[in-house]
């Protein structure tokens, strides 16, 4: 895939970029290795420092950063502006503010007799990142920042139809004041990522993606022995109970479906709704539809925006007409929209899959949502983990404690009870079965990739105590 700047809206090539080099990925692997010798060094509080000015930059040029998402992949302006640089500017924020506390040595054991034990956190050096082009800023920022504030360096590879946004990136840092090395954005095709895999120098792997390139990252960087944390989409549940409350649940059913066009990894993407309700549930998911009128994506107002690209679009409208030929039913959509250039697809509704239809296993990205009917809620907890995936999920009901007592029994990572699946810089983010594995944000998000150090003391009297008695003992057989 050549890297460059596609236009979904308008379907025209605006930039492109060459591949780099394997000579400028080697001196970018030893600018960041040698960045870490000092980064490592550097104290806590100056790293937090340079995070919060990393907070303001983001927010201070947010109209500026928020545009080449729009252009790239297609992103609303608004959700750009008011999600995704905020989103970035909050994980920004809350590591500088909750850094030293996360990596203040922790103590297990502290006794006059025993003396004590103490778990210290230390960086481990340059950290390979893999990431998407369906939240290009917010998908970096997830992995980049908690582990740049633990002390560790970046590269970053990002998708070859974002580049602009990559670029972004690096420029955000770099006008945050942090030295170089400590952040570098690379432009390489998944391909020829091999060679900053199987550096030495690079010592972990972060990738959100397709289960294909992850599983192929994975037995890479498994035959040189690096840690590796995956994100790997999801096919999400949206459980609905009968007593949840109607009109609500279709708002957050929308949201949730189609928030950035459906191009979300824990997006609602199977409607398990219970079978007393159904019926008018989907006649009212299906009515809010009118509301989803394309526009051009730079426009505020603009409710609904294209498909990242004609390629992902035609992957989606044949998995659809594909369903339907084997015997779902279309209750909307289903097509390309006529009479635009851009990578357009009309919100679409599916039901009557069954298991034998391919789609029923397959994660659908895009603006596609599949209705499934529940008996009970029992029946919904079968159908919501009948699925390889186990990334996110969502519970609607008003009975706290029935809506906990389903969400305790879904395969998910994540659960959300009465709203839709989101991100928050101090909610631990990530999946279980094929969805992935590792967790990133919150405190968990810094220590996947810390070493976890062990230092432990014991009193030389104490200790002499036990030689002396081993030696008795010895003495004595």
């Amino acid at each position: 895939m050549p890297i460059q700047t596609l236009n979904p809206y308008t379907n025209k090539v605006e930039k492109t970029f060459e591949e780099f080099s394997s000579e400028q990925i080697e001196t970018i692997i030893a600018k960041a290795d040698e960045a870490h010798k000092s980064w490592k060094n550097t104290s806590v509080a100056k790293r937090c420092e340079l995070m919060h000015n990393l907070a303001k930059v983001l927010r201070e040029k947010a109209d500026h950063w928020a545009k080449f998402p729009v252009i790239e992949m297609g992103k609303l302006f608004r959700e750009s502006k008011d999600w995704e640089i905020d989103i970035c500017a909050q994980i920004a924020t809350y590591y500088a503010k909750n850094g030293k506390k996360f990596l203040a040595p922790e103590v297990l054991k502290r006794n006059l007799f025993t003396g004590s034990t103490v778990v210290e956190k230390h960086s481990i050096g340059v950290l390979f990142g893999i990431m998407p082009w369906n939240y290009p800023y917010y998908q970096i920022f997830r992995f980049a920042v908690p582990n740049i504030i633990a002390g560790n360096t970046i590269i970053l590879k990002h998708a070859s139809n974002v580049p602009q946004c990559a670029i972004a990136v690096e420029e955000m840092f770099k006008e945050a004041g942090f030295p170089e090395g400590v952040y570098t954005n690379v432009l390489v095709s998944g391909r020829n990522t091999a060679q900053i895999i199987e550096d030495p120098r690079v010592k972990g792997i972060s990738l959100t993606g397709s289960e294909t390139a992850g599983a192929k990252v994975a037995e890479l960087a498994g035959k040189h022995l690096k840690k590796v944390v995956m994100e790997l989409g999801g096919s999400d549940p949206f459980v609905m109970l009968d007593d949840a409350d109607m009109d609500y649940s279709v708002e957050v059913g929308l949201l949730g479906r189609f928030f950035n066009s459906g191009q979300t990894c824990i997006a609602s993407k199977r409607f398990v709704i219970h079978e007393k309700v159904y019926d008018e549930y989907l006649a009212k998911f299906k009515g809010a539809l009118q509301m989803y009128v394309p526009g051009d994506p730079m426009e505020y107002k603009t409710m609904y925006a294209p498909m990242s690209s004609m390629d992902e679009l035609e992957y989606l409208d044949g998995l659809v007409q594909k369903a339907i030929e084997q015997g779902a039913v279309l209750e909307a959509g289903g097509k390309r929209i006529e009479g635009l250039p851009g990578a357009w697809y009309e919100p679409t509704i599916l039901s009557n899959v069954t298991k034998d239809m391919d789609i029923y296993s397959q994660e659908l990205f895009g603006p596609v949502a599949v209705f499934y009917k529940a008996k009970n809620d029992a029946d919904a907890v079968a159908l919501a983990n009948d699925s390889q995936y186990g990334l996110s999920s969502v519970v609607m009901s008003k009975n706290n404690s029935r809506a906990n007592n389903v969400a305790s029994q879904l395969e998910a990572g994540m659960t959300f009870i009465n709203c839709p699946s989101i991100t928050e810089p101090e909610t631990p983010f990530g999946g279980v079965k094929n969805s992935g594995y590792g967790r990133e944000l919150a405190k968990m998000g810094i220590e996947e990739f810390v070493n976890l150090k062990t230092v432990r003391k014991i009193p030389v009297w104490a200790f002499k105590m036990l030689l002396n008695k081993q030696k008795k003992a010895l003495a004595s057989s």
